[in-house]
């Protein structure tokens, strides 16, 4: 679909078949069980292809057809020129306008890098390799390795599903945009409903799909061709009068499919290898539940079989690190249906919150922030100021009283405004570095709900920076520090990325260039690789975009780093300078940690449920060797919980000691002190590792003075350096 389509994902109402969440994919899905098998399954009762095929299908070909010839009629008819094709290492080859390809000239280069080619990219527009050349060119060949080859291989595949969907159910199409890991296909089916024993012949038809290797074939056509290819699809029709304000548009066919779309494509369906139909769930039209129901197709592909292979065996290794599974086995969290997207955190999972906020706050007391405590509930003309109302009303609770609209507050920033604004600042309190860990609340459409990751009620270790323009570079310096720091414990690897000013924007574009230029200063002098995202800021200002990745290799965004140039004029924001006049703050946004809860499940799922030491809600378990040792596990457990730190000790004398320590292992207490005769004489005991290292046998003194340095170091690999 259009590229502006892809951008709706987030506001999806999605709902796995799996998931306990209210919605449409509960009513849908009551009853049936999950195919665990993926593109497997039972053989369908329905027959591989429908026959006769939809009769909307040939009228949708017939009109391609007429019309793709008088284009064709219109390309032969232009004179071509000389043109200059300049390729990224700086040498320039010739070509034609309106005859050369991308394809023909990666052929040109080498037949192994157009065989490999996704996608061309024409003066930073990406273009289809059989797209005829215009004027004089840059011009790149991306590959799958690209994130944006990716994204256009993800789509074609899309394509290729739908086709499949409309072969075998008929239907109306709706969405199918590329997401983060694969792609989707939305479809109205009046009547009936997708079942996971069907995936084996949308698998099958897609096979078929890929041997005829059927070209993607691109077309630009007027809204007044657009609605009569696709006057039997209502969907269509809608986003063709509601989202194309363009006299014309583009559309992609590939064997019988023609579907509304901005492209790219690849050059034919036999480029995709390896294709699987992976899960099925229930939506609502734009995610709206009072729009109509449908049903969503999800596939993942690949170029090549050994990377559908690789994905799979990573995907059972992500489901059991599962947050959700790990929450519930370890007893640290949990959800219910009477509060939807609202995490219980058990005293297990409460103490590992309470760390990572116990961790912020001791790095702000040294980096010179100030936590503040704001109200909860506003005034919705707060939100009116601000801006947010008339752009996030709809992702806001609100509710009356006394004549009055009040919100609970999705975000810090407007309250910060009024703290700042309580009373006149000098330019001597400034950088004013304002932190708060209040709650927050979203209404997130029930579909979108996702254990620990997608929630209606968070906090965040938001902070809000006032500065003077001059010191922003002296203060995102700081911030990049902050996060290096705290990533480093927590042991992710990240990359940054810079996005600067977009076509529409407020304010002065001086102020942005300055702005930009101390980012770009700060990030070359902060020594890690970075991105440029051209055109890709706030319209309020630039911002420094910080991508983690965990122990699976997976992507997450948590960190922020945002420019605000016009919250201040909103509120009026001024300080007193030194030579007396008043001037306007810049606000700096950031967040470190983003969201605790969210966090919370990337830690989860990244260390497998394995917590390093100082975070961990099981440090030890001692273990007496019989009956007789009862009291003094009890003794040994009371010295060290008493020194701070979370011991149990198993004293069932109807398990053996071999049960116990396995036990003690499986529940990930990261030590486990066993302790008989020898150990009670010399008041020690004897220390083993969840993973089986024994240490051998320790005082109990010194065992708390190493918790006490594992603690305060906060390494990784607690067990092996202890």
């Amino acid at each position: 679909m259009a590229e502006n389509v892809a951008k709706k994902v987030g506001e999806m109402n999605i709902k796995d078949s799996g998931d306990k969440e209210p919605g449409a994919a509960k009513k849908q899905q009551k009853g049936k069980k999950k195919d665990k098998s993926g593109g497997g399954g039972k053989a369908p009762a329905q027959p591989l292809e429908l026959d006769p095929l939809p009769e909307y299908i040939q009228t949708r070909i017939d009109l391609f057809d007429r019309l793709k010839a008088e284009y064709d009629e219109q390309l032969a008819a232009k004179t071509p020129s000389a043109i200059k094709i300049t390729l990224p290492d700086g040498k320039v080859v010739e070509g034609q306008s309106w005859r050369t390809t991308p394809y023909e000239v990666a052929c040109g280069i080498s037949q192994g890098l157009a065989d490999n080619a996704v996608i061309a990219k024409v003066n930073g527009v990406l273009w289809d390799l059989d797209r005829p050349l215009e004027e004089d060119t840059s011009l790149a060949v991306l590959k799958f390795d690209n994130d944006e080859g990716q994204q256009v291989f993800w789509h074609s595949s899309a394509h290729m599903l739908g086709e499949a969907m409309e072969r075998h159910y008929g239907g109306c199409l709706c969405y199918g945009p590329p997401i983060e890991n694969g792609f989707y296909y939305d479809m109205f089916l009046e009547g009936r409903q997708v079942s996971s024993n069907e995936f084996k012949s949308l698998n099958d038809l897609v096979r078929k799909i890929q041997k005829e290797k059927q070209p993607f074939v691109r077309l630009e056509m007027t809204k007044e061709d657009l609605l009569k290819m696709f006057e039997y699809n209502e969907f269509k029709k809608r986003i063709i009068n509601e989202k194309i304000h363009t006299p014309t548009t583009t559309v992609y066919r590939c064997g019988p499919l023609i579907d509304l779309c901005r492209g790219p494509h690849v050059r034919h369906t036999g480029k995709v290898k390896s294709f699987d139909v992976i899960k099925n769930s229930a939506t609502y039209w734009e995610g709206k539940a009072d729009a109509e129901s449908l049903q969503r197709i999800y596939g993942i592909s690949f170029p090549d079989t050994k990377q559908m292979k690789e994905w799979k065996h990573f995907q059972e290794e992500a489901a059991k690190r599962d947050h959700r599974k790990i929450g519930r086995e370890q007893e640290l969290y949990f959800f219910h249906e009477w509060s939807p997207g609202c995490g219980f955190f058990l005293p297990k999972g409460t103490f590992i919150y309470n760390k990572l906020i116990g961790f912020i706050k001791d790095e702000y007391r040294k980096r010179g922030y100030q936590e503040v405590i704001s109200p909860n509930v506003f005034n919705s003309r707060l939100w009116e100021q601000s801006g947010h109302w008339q752009h996030y009303a709809e992702n806001m609770f609100s509710f009356d009283s006394e004549k009055e609209k009040f919100c609970l507050k999705p975000m810090n920033c407007p309250g910060h405004c009024l703290i700042f604004d309580h009373r006149i600042r000098s330019w001597r309190e400034l950088p004013y570095r304002m932190a708060d860990f209040g709650i927050l609340h979203r209404n997130e459409l029930s579909g979108t709900l996702s254990g620990l990751t997608r929630v209606r009620r968070f906090v965040q270790d938001d902070a809000h920076i006032f500065c003077p323009q001059e010191l922003i570079q002296q203060e995102i310096a700081g911030v990049l520090d902050f996060l290096q720091t705290v990533y480093g414990v927590l042991g992710f690897t990240y990359k940054l990325e810079l996005s600067t000013r977009p076509k529409k924007y407020l304010g002065d574009i001086e102020v942005w260039n300055n702005a930009e230029k101390q980012l770009e200063e700060t990030l070359n002098e902060f020594g890690e690789p970075w991105k440029l995202n051209p055109e890709d800021g706030a319209f309020y200002g630039p911002k420094i975009d910080i991508i983690i990745q965990d122990a699976l290799r997976r992507s997450h965004q948590c960190a922020t780093i945002q420019l605000d140039f016009q919250l201040p004029i909103r509120f009026n924001l001024k300080y007193q300078s030194a030579d007396g006049t008043e001037k306007r703050p810049v606000i700096i946004h950031r967040a470190i940690l983003g969201s605790v809860e969210r966090l919370m499940a990337v830690i989860t799922e990244s260390y497998g449920g394995k917590w390093p030491f100082w975070i961990s809600p099981r440090q030890a378990m001692v273990i007496p060797i019989g009956p007789a040792f009862n009291e003094y596990a009890n003794e040994v457990k009371k010295q060290i919980f008493e020194a701070g730190f979370n011991c149990d000790s198993n004293i069932d004398d109807g398990e053996t000691m071999n049960k116990k320590i396995r036990n003690a292992q499986l529940a990930q207490y990261n030590f486990i002190l066993v302790v008989g005769e020898k150990e009670r004489e010399n008041q020690t005991v004897n220390v083993r590792t969840r993973d089986n290292h024994v240490h051998g046998e320790r005082s109990i003194v010194a065992v708390i003075e190493r918790f006490q340095h594992l603690d305060t170091t906060k390494m990784l690999k607690s067990e092996e350096a202890f």
